[in-house]
């Protein structure tokens, strides 16, 4: 594969239509599990529930913002072949790196908590086994799936794109059975808001959308994954690339106005209470729409918890090695970093509060990751022919002013218990 795409770059076969993009992609499918995990799930449902329709031009906005920002990321690793970690420790100052590094690995262990309990989650709604059993399996699971990376690229972000095309179609059953009217859909893609909790919830939908762990993790995807020998083929794999970034960040966005649109359908106006909370819409689904509805749920929450838990597993090996030039095998940090999860429930604790806490640790890690990627992205000593246009890293500028001030609110909303 890496072969095919290096002989289309210098023009030695003339591939046309999906033979000349197919090589190139892969990683944007990758991170794009990022905004399809258990965490979008409860955010969405609750939105959808609460509010029915009117916050759907909000993920369309996010979504938008998530396309550019995952663009630049994968652009940084192309052009110096180089990650965002590795690029941190080359051009700041020690201490600071170790802070980076410690903040980068809370919010990874954070990640990987909500992904993990998400997918156990799914265990036991679709088995009834315990939820410690339901753990069990997805490690195992998980395990299986980081084995693939031995492989080479290609197997994971194939297994990773089926999992990818699951999560659509069990949200295209769910939205089919649903049938939420289209008029409904278009008046929910024009701003407006709904009272003061809506745009609370708008907040957390936004805020909680660019994760930092995936940022940090694009772009070691895209380093020498397609070597580029001369400015010319860099430019020309950055086009391709760009391809593969709006066409996965696409379809994550519709799966997530899909969520949004199948809740406000099923659950808006019903008087249902907690209805964001995953078990609550599990278990309410099938007196509504059916059982088929309720397992595609369930699947559609495994496949994405055990994906996303994978992908968090990898994002955190990027992480150490970056930034402080050390590496454990990724067994061992998968064992260390499902204790955790473990630990919630022994506990006893609710997966679903669990998980909203989790985007609160989170948020606090999206500057670190994105104030670097911006400042990198925009230098010319460093990205040399792909540097960012000014237009672009303006734009840039306002998306992270926008993200990090919604953070900083749903942050401070979440521990003060305020509106």
């Amino acid at each position: 594969m890496t072969q095919r795409a290096t002989d289309i770059l210098n023009g030695r076969t003339q591939r046309r239509g999906l033979g000349r993009i197919l090589p190139f992609v892969g990683p944007a499918v990758i991170a794009s599990i990022a905004y399809m995990d258990p965490g979008n799930f409860a955010t969405n449902i609750q939105g959808g529930a609460q509010f029915g329709y009117a916050l759907l031009w909000v993920i369309l906005a996010a979504n938008l913002m998530a396309m550019l920002i995952q663009n630049l990321s994968s652009k940084l690793g192309i052009a110096t072949g180089r990650n965002l970690p590795e690029l941190i420790h080359d051009h700041y100052p020690k201490p600071l790196v170790w802070v980076y590094w410690i903040q980068a690995e809370l919010v990874a262990m954070a990640t990987d908590l909500a992904e993990f309990l998400g997918a156990a989650l799914a265990i036991q709604l679709l088995t009834g086994l315990p939820l410690f059993w339901g753990a069990v399996i997805t490690g195992i699971l998980t395990f299986w799936l980081l084995t693939l990376q031995r492989r080479g690229s290609r197997p994971l972000e194939l297994v990773i794109g089926a999992f990818v095309l699951v999560i659509g179609v069990a949200y295209l059953v769910q939205f089919i059975l649903a049938h939420p009217p289209l008029a409904s859909i278009g008046r929910g893609l024009v701003p407006s808001f709904q009272g003061v909790d809506s745009v609370y919830l708008a907040v957390g939908i936004i805020g909680a959308t660019v994760m930092p762990h995936v940022i940090y993790l694009h772009s070691a995807l895209t380093q020498g994954r397609v070597p580029a020998a001369s400015d010319a083929e860099k430019l020309r794999l950055n086009r391709l690339n760009r391809i593969d970034v709006y066409g996965a960040m696409g379809l994550a966005g519709l799966i997530n106005m899909s969520m949004l649109a199948v809740a406000a359908a099923t659950f808006h106006g019903k008087n249902i209470p907690d209805a964001g909370n995953l078990e609550t819409a599990y278990r309410t689904l099938t007196p509504l729409l059916g059982s088929a509805a309720a397992v595609a749920f369930a699947i559609a929450l495994l496949a994405s918890g055990l994906s996303s838990s994978a992908v968090g597993t990898m994002a955190g090996q990027v992480i150490m090695q970056g930034f402080v030039g050390f590496s454990i095998p990724l067994w061992v940090r998968r064992t260390v970093t499902m204790l955790p999860a473990f630990i919630v429930i022994w506990m006893g604790l609710d997966p679903t509060a669990t998980l909203v806490l989790s985007q609160v640790v989170l948020s606090f890690g999206v500057p670190f990751a994105l104030i670097p990627l911006l400042m990198f992205t925009a230098r010319r000593d460093v990205m040399g022919v792909l540097v960012t246009r000014p237009w672009v890293n303006t734009v840039g500028w306002l998306f992270a002013a926008i993200i990090i001030g919604l953070n900083i609110f749903l942050l401070w909303g979440t521990l003060t218990g305020g509106r």
